[in-house]
């Protein structure tokens, strides 16, 4: 019967798309007139376009998994043996049930609070603390159902450890960083047309991609099914939003959007056990916060945006600077920065007064450091493309590699 649900979640997911494509561009001037709207900054006549259209496609995705909920149960129930030929009964999965209305309860948890951010525009630390909250009714599910704390280890440390570890507590600690790390990885890997729905797409394909995979191997199939039933109407909406916010952009997402994306991978890769393969997934993402770090927490200047520059007379996008004196920074900073220094990864010019002009640390402005003044769009597709690379090389690791480590 898994066939046919995976099916029946695959044309679901068809006609979400279908039916969100419609519906996007009917919403525009309903959200321009809530003044949900902000300028392109990245264009000569910076047009105005209605943001925080996130809530919109959480909304569409919701919607469709209430349509989906019933199908699986369903089948489930015509599964169970007749109790009248002697048979016995087959148990209903409360389990699944359970996790699959804990995981939608999250990830609405999680547009709702993005709504809130993209009208409140809510402080950092409050960005860190309500994806936190948002997985504690998966943690709590989670704990209910399996309250699995071990993890396999490595050939190389088994020798000492034992082949596995019963980390306990730490593991829930780890599972709620996760929910925090993938809800800002893609809000902070963002500001350009087309990148933070662009990365969900192709991260979400790659999920897919390994579920349908271990599928075949016929490896934990309960938890990728689950993978797939909420990915493809994730995947299809996404495709929808994309097709109206790539360059150059109808609508912008919003954190929203962002704080969904997420929440969802962060859902599929608890409760689908494969946290550690979505991190594969996630290498620019993390990447883009390893570069951040210096500015994110505040060891060296960090403005309020750290979007790049647009020239209008060239319509090419240039580094965002900040600036500051060398010994207004503590030790780590300065080691932090003279680690970068280099290595060739940020640009550097000193002024005549002491004071230092260098890009802000992203990995958007590490493509203009290293290429130079380019168009917005290619910049979009580089990193779109880099993204790519990053799982099919995921990949590589996850199946060739991981037998050097862990048993086949």
């Amino acid at each position: 019967m898994s066939g046919l649900t995976i099916a029946i979640s695959g044309f679901i997911a068809m006609c979400t798309y279908l039916v969100t494509s419609r519906m996007i561009p009917r919403f525009k001037d309903m959200f321009i007139n809530a003044n949900l709207y902000g300028k392109d900054l990245c264009k000569r006549d910076q047009p105005q376009v209605p943001e925080s259209f996130g809530v919109l496609i959480g909304c569409a995705f919701l919607v469709a998994m209430f349509f989906f909920i019933p199908i699986p149960v369903t089948f489930e129930k015509a599964a169970m043996p007749d109790v009248q030929t002697g048979a016995k009964p087959a148990t209903f999965p409360h389990e699944e049930f359970a996790e699959m209305i804990a995981a939608l309860l999250s990830i609405c948890c999680m547009i709702l609070l993005g709504f809130a951010d993209d009208v409140l525009d809510l402080r950092w630390r409050h960005k860190l603390l309500l994806p936190t909250i948002a997985t504690l009714p998966l943690l709590m599910v989670y704990y209910v159902n399996c309250n699995i704390t071990t993890v396999i280890l490595p050939k190389f440390a088994r020798p000492l450890f034992g082949y596995s570890l019963d980390i306990g507590i730490f593991y829930y600690i780890y599972m709620g960083m996760l929910a925090v790390f993938c809800t800002n990885a893609i809000n902070i890997l963002a500001g350009i047309n087309g990148l933070e729905v662009g990365q969900s797409v192709v991260i979400s394909a790659s999920v897919l991609c390994y579920n349908f995979i271990e599928l075949a191997q016929r490896h934990q199939m309960d938890c990728h099914k689950f993978s797939i039933y909420l990915m493809l109407p994730f995947l299809a909406v996404s495709l929808a939003l994309w097709k109206y916010n790539k360059y150059p952009s109808q609508v912008f997402v919003g954190d929203t959007y962002c704080y969904f994306a997420g929440m969802t991978f962060a859902v599929v890769g608890i409760l689908g056990h494969f946290s550690k393969t979505l991190l594969l997934l996630f290498i620019p993402q993390i990447l883009n916060f390893l570069y951040s770090v210096p500015q994110l927490f505040h060891f060296v200047p960090c403005p309020r945006h750290r979007l790049p520059k647009y020239d209008p007379k060239t319509d090419l996008l240039h580094i965002s600077t900040t600036e500051f004196h060398p010994r207004e920074l503590n030790i780590l900073g300065s080691v932090m920065v003279y680690i970068l220094k280099k290595l060739k990864l940020i640009s550097w010019k000193e002024q005549s007064d002491g004071r230092v002009i260098t890009n802000n640390f992203t990995l958007i402005n590490f493509v203009l450091v290293v290429f130079g003044p380019v168009h917005e769009k290619v910049v979009t597709q580089f990193l779109l493309g880099f993204q790519l690379i990053c799982t099919i090389f995921a990949m590589i690791i996850r199946y060739p590699l991981a037998s050097c480590f862990y048993d086949t």
